[in-house]
């Protein structure tokens, strides 16, 4: 596998797969680097019951028996119907993860997006979204969540982030 495109050079290629961040809740990516140094692909199997992906690729599962759902959106800024998406999925795995189910979100690296739907996951089950950003830095990089932007939407918290993105420019 080559090394792909990397936004922020300056952020290593994760160690893991995947990392779980509270019992039950795992975040991780599509690819992974090795003891040494090498990439690796990070493929589902069935070692989870969802998998929510951020962003998809063929032959990355899941296997048969998860449930798969895909929100595709840009690590980067969102529109208000991608902020809803951002919701409805971690709804999705908040009802997974009370309904005992092993939950796993990724995106590519799993860093931004995957990190951005489970801390707002971790703030609806009642944690704070500063407190939810250092759990999943803490967990699975210290890396995590490196887009401003995007701790700026838990700060500012989601609701009125899309509301604010979904107003029109004054002319």
């Amino acid at each position: 596998m080559t090394k792909p495109r990397w936004k922020n050079p300056d952020a290593p290629v994760p160690t893991s797969p995947w990392d779980e961040i509270t019992p039950g809740l795992w975040m991780g990516g599509h690819v992974w680097a090795d003891s040494a140094g090498e990439l690796r692909p990070a493929i589902v199997t069935d070692e989870f019951d969802l998998v929510i992906s951020l962003y998809s690729r063929p032959g990355h599962g899941p296997g048969p028996d998860a449930e798969h759902l895909v929100g595709e959106m840009p690590d980067g800024p969102l529109t208000a119907a991608q902020l809803d998406t951002v919701r409805r999925l971690a709804d999705a795995a908040g009802l997974a993860l009370h309904a005992g189910r092993r939950t796993l979100v990724r995106c590519f690296h799993g860093y931004n997006r995957s990190g951005l739907v489970v801390a707002q996951c971790l703030v609806g089950r009642g944690s704070a979204a500063a407190e939810a950003v250092d759990l999943i830095r803490s967990r699975r990089s210290r890396w995590a969540l490196h887009n401003r932007l995007f701790t700026d939407y838990l700060a500012t918290g989601l609701d009125t982030a899309a509301l604010l993105t979904g107003l029109d420019p004054l002319p």
